[in-house]
């Protein structure tokens, strides 16, 4: 009986051109991310989800998977602060030359030892 109804619901789909919308994981709303020397960082990942709009804003340089980013570093393909500059702090300034709603744009800002 479940079979059957998964199908007809399948059919109308087709012949409707209804589209099956597949849902996606925001991920964590906060991640904590080594910040090394400096202590850790505390990230509000659904907030700039939110403000983004965009995860390839970020994700460009990195993929979608926890603890990525400090395994990148080990193995020498992210160099050391280059999210930071090339995503963080460089969106950030750009936020708020734009006069926009924008996070820290000084290190000590988001480091917490």
């Amino acid at each position: 009986m479940k079979v059957r109804t998964v199908v007809v619901i399948f059919l109308i789909s087709i012949f409707t051109g209804a589209a099956v919308v597949a849902v996606q994981n925001p991920g964590e709303e906060n991640i904590t991310l080594d910040g090394g020397r400096k202590g850790v960082v505390a990230f509000p990942h659904q907030l700039h989800q939110s403000a983004l709009g965009d995860c390839n804003a970020c994700h460009v340089l990195f993929p979608k998977t926890a603890g990525i980013i400090k395994e990148l570093k080990s193995q020498g393909k992210l160099k050391k602060k280059q999210v930071m500059k090339k995503a963080c702090i460089k969106c950030h300034k750009a936020k708020k030359k734009a006069g926009e709603d924008t996070g820290p744009t000084k290190c000590y800002q988001c480091h917490a030892k």
